[in-house]
């Protein structure tokens, strides 16, 4: 099958790595992709926030970023045109943005099938989080898309929600979570330690270290133990990195902290065998964590917030220990449940690796179920539906 892969994304963090999964896994099936999208994330580094994109949209006025994105689409309506006159595809499959109906008009124009993928509802996200001035305009672009594509596939049944109130039907809905490539993160083994984290109970955190996620408190915990083996590894970076340093030199502990830095995709998998328990922090709510997934398949301890959308992965004490996101001082209650019990902390590790192969969260099958589903599309354009009051 020819398939046109069709996004909008600059950046090269999460976001792009799912689209390069995606990619890949459908072109190991025997697909053909063609990509149309800004080759800006292809030449960046891993960890890059959209170079001179990023920087043009922060300093404009939000009203006159919002009209850039929305003319976007115009002018990827063209590419797409090109494209598919170019190559012929037999489908489009798109990653969802906000003002960006130009999947939509290319697919109506030429009557292709046409897959969503949604990975937020933006215009709840940014409204919430950052705020729209083009608020009409908005929540039109996201309603036309969604109801408009042959079937939208998102990475939560949270999120699924949002999509039938939108006025799609749960027949044109199917959630496809997150996923990992079994080749890249398998189960740890003690031999994959570095000689740094050998013997030691190391506990791990992925990202981005801000005030709230109360890795000070976590600090102090380690100062107390009795356990000296136990250390903490982060991951990343952020503005809470460097307090942390001198909170350790203060507390004589600076040989049980460890901060990477920002590193390499291609290096995670490696810097997660260092790590016994792993530390979920809050996420939005419907959102489908990859690196919750990427815990599950390395067979880590994982302790995470007792959310909806995480329920949807974890189970409290099969595959993880969640905590209360109100009561975040049960954080370190976690972590003193699984530093002193040896037997739970390998039961939620089992529970992790069966969770992968139970759920199928890995790129593959995903790959697998967007061909079904392209398999069961009608060529025809989609019946739009009317907005639900």
């Amino acid at each position: 099958m020819k398939i046109l892969y069709h996004h909008r994304i600059a950046s090269k963090d999460g976001q792009y790595v799912h689209v390069e999964e995606i990619i890949h896994a459908l072109e190991k099936r025997g697909h053909e992709i063609i990509v149309v999208g800004p080759r800006i994330a292809e030449e960046s580094k891993f960890g890059s926030d959209g170079g001179w994109v990023s920087a043009l949209r922060k300093s404009l006025p939000k009203f006159c970023s919002e009209i850039l994105e929305f003319g976007y689409a115009f002018y990827v309506l063209g590419k797409l045109l090109l494209a598919i006159i170019k190559h012929r595809p037999d489908a489009i499959y798109e990653r969802y943005n906000l003002f960006l109906p130009a999947g939509i008009w290319a697919k109506k124009i030429f009557r292709l099938k046409l897959i969503l993928e949604v990975n937020s509802p933006l215009y709840d996200e940014r409204k919430q989080y950052g705020g729209i001035t083009l608020d009409s305009l908005a929540k039109w672009s996201e309603h036309y898309t969604w109801r408009n594509a042959d079937h939208v596939c998102p990475v939560t049944h949270v999120l699924s929600g949002y999509i039938e109130r939108a006025g799609v039907p749960k027949e044109r809905i199917t959630v496809i979570p997150n996923g990992i490539d079994p080749e890249k993160f398998s189960p740890s083994e003690e031999d994959d330690r570095e000689s740094k984290f050998k013997g030691r109970l190391t506990i791990g955190f992925v990202g981005f270290c801000r005030e709230w996620h109360q890795l000070d408190k976590l600090l102090s915990l380690i100062a107390e133990t009795e356990n000296s083996e136990l250390m903490l590894l982060i991951i990343g970076d952020g503005p809470a990195a460097e307090p942390l340093q001198e909170q350790a030199k203060k507390l004589g502990i600076e040989d049980r902290l460890s901060i990477t830095g920002l590193i390499e995709r291609q290096d995670m998998s490696a810097w997660l065998d260092q790590v016994d328990i792993a530390l979920q922090p809050a996420a939005t709510p419907w959102c489908s964590p990859l690196k919750l997934i990427e815990y599950l398949a390395k067979g880590k301890a994982i302790i995470a917030p007792d959310t909806e959308n995480i329920r949807e992965l974890l189970t409290d004490t099969h595959n993880a220990l969640l905590y209360n996101m109100r009561a975040p001082e049960e954080i370190l209650q976690c972590v003193k449940r699984i530093i002193s019990n040896d037997e739970l902390r390998e039961q939620l590790k089992q529970g992790a690796i069966q969770t992968i192969q139970d759920k199928g969260l890995t790129w593959n099958k995903n790959a697998q179920r967007i061909e079904q589903l392209f398999s069961t599309l009608n060529d025809h354009v989609s019946i739009p539906f009317k907005e639900t009051k």
